[in-house]
């Protein structure tokens, strides 16, 4: 009997593995494939993938599209991949918020292990800016005068558990300056509150912000990554004493959980290779993104990490639910 069942499971094992096998190789089958944003469009996550896009659909020989499912920081485009077949036809492009949400929200509608990595896209570094009425030219001097005024920063996000949201958690934990955070529904909508004046500060990735900044439409106060080489006049926190304000707009591609192992591997490899194409190279050169090349299981890791490092800050700004 033992034995007999021991065959079984060899043979469902390999069953499984055949399947797996056939499903990529046929895969995709001129089907298209969607690509979720849960931000509204303009932002970092929306820009990123939207480049990728075209790229990937090269690559495999399909229609890749981009849709914009935001709200919920995050949470409504999540979850709609959750309740998606495992098939390899709807991916999400999510960022930071995907490993941390269920850390500090009780209203997720799915389970984390629901979704699972597949592939990075890129670290965008993430720059704080203020508007260019401002005096402060740096965020050391910003927090000088706000400590010297007594007044409260008013912080806009791109929503809770956004990485602009752990930004400002960042910076109040560091500095100490008395700061309220405004959750808006996109890192465009949050910037936009910025250029006209709705709030002092906020936090956006590169591609969104550095445009601003040259057109003088904002001021640059920090990078709060290791470097931003396109623009090596912003300071890095690090450089202005503030070595753990640190993070970066990571965006990834997640599939729904079941989906063949072959399938998140040859999407994988076509982001890979698509991360490489002078294309993207040349479009995130100029923002100092760092291109997606990891492979699934060390992408898989990095979000463990990535979970494990940013949890701690959610439990020190206490950021939980109650």
């Amino acid at each position: 009997m033992q034995r007999r069942h021991v065959l079984a499971l060899a043979l469902a094992a390999a069953t499984a593995c055949s399947f797996n096998a056939q499903a990529a190789d046929s895969w995709p089958t001129g089907k298209p494939i969607t690509i979720v944003v849960p931000f509204a469009p303009g932002g970092a996550n929306d820009l990123i993938a939207r480049l990728y896009a075209k790229e990937i659909g090269q690559e495999l020989k399909a229609n890749v599209i981009v849709e914009n499912r935001p709200g919920a920081g995050g949470i409504v485009g999540a979850a709609y991949v959750a309740r998606s077949k495992p098939e390899g036809y709807v991916f999400l492009a999510a960022s930071n918020g995907t490993v941390t949400n269920s850390l500090i929200r009780n209203d997720q509608p799915y389970k984390d292990d629901e979704i699972e990595p597949v592939a990075m896209l890129g670290i965008v570094p993430s720059i704080i800016v203020t508007n260019p009425s401002n005096p402060a030219s740096n965020l050391k001097e910003v927090v000088e005068n706000a400590k010297k005024s007594g007044r409260t920063i008013n912080f806009s996000t791109a929503g809770m558990g956004s990485t602009p949201d752990f930004v400002g958690a960042m910076v109040k934990l560091e500095t100490g300056m008395k700061m309220e955070t405004i959750p808006y529904k996109s890192g465009a909508e949050n910037v936009a509150a910025v250029v006209g004046g709705q709030t002092d500060m906020t936090s956006e990735a590169s591609m969104v912000t550095l445009p601003l900044v040259k057109a003088g439409k904002l001021k640059a106060l920090a990078t709060t990554w290791d470097h931003l080489d396109s623009a090596p006049d912003i300071k890095t926190t690090a450089e202005l004493g503030f070595p753990n304000i640190r993070i970066g707009h990571w965006e990834g591609l997640y599939a729904r959980t079941g989906t063949p192992a072959d399938i998140l591997d040859k999407m994988n490899a076509a982001v890979r290779k698509a991360s490489q194409s002078p294309t993207i190279l040349d479009a995130l050169k100029a923002y100092s993104v760092t291109p997606g090349t990891m492979t699934r299981p060390v992408f898989v890791k990095f979000t463990k990490d990535e979970r494990d490092r940013l949890g701690k800050v959610v439990k020190a700004a206490k950021m939980q639910p109650d």
